[in-house]
């Protein structure tokens, strides 16, 4: 292999274009390439960042969760004694009802039995003094004798 200068001539051009391509070419691709690079490991960085803001997301919304069923259990239990409150008022209030018409309705008996035996004494006192004015054959007068009539149908009502 001779070296002539054609040869030469195509190492020089070689070495120039080979200059050319490092001057010129392979800076802006090497910038690409690095811009690339960069803006993969950013995507990736903000991928992680998007997992973790899921990730808190998610426990923020599990907590959020957790205290809406908290919060709702207290209102259920508490309504639940409130019902029970109400139930036991009414309860209460019933059993004061009830008392107090058994107190009314003994009352009432009480009153109507005095009635009963004063009615019965009358009609005592009036038996016995039409039952001792036929014994004695005499007309009795009743007013006369109210007291011992009184006596008279107050020991029938005991005896």
């Amino acid at each position: 292999m001779t070296v002539n200068a054609t040869f030469i001539g195509q190492m020089v051009v070689f070495a120039i274009l080979l200059w050319f391509f490092w001057k010129f070419v392979v800076p802006p691709l090497a910038r690409a390439n690095t811009d690339r690079q960069k803006k993969i490991a950013e995507g990736l960085a903000a991928a992680e960042r998007g997992q973790k803001d899921l990730e808190e997301a998610k426990s923020r919304a599990d907590a959020v969760v957790r205290e809406a069923r908290e919060r709702a259990n207290q209102v259920l239990e508490q309504a639940n004694r409130r019902s029970n409150e109400m139930i036991d008022t009414a309860k209460q209030s019933a059993s004061a009802e009830g008392d107090r018409l058994l107190a009314n309705a003994r009352a009432e008996a009480a009153n109507e039995t005095a009635r009963a035996r004063d009615a019965l004494r009358g009609e005592v006192g009036a038996l016995a003094v039409a039952g001792a004015s036929r014994l004695l054959g005499r007309e009795i007068d009743a007013k006369a004798h109210q007291k011992l009539l009184d006596e008279l149908a107050e020991e029938i009502v005991r005896g």
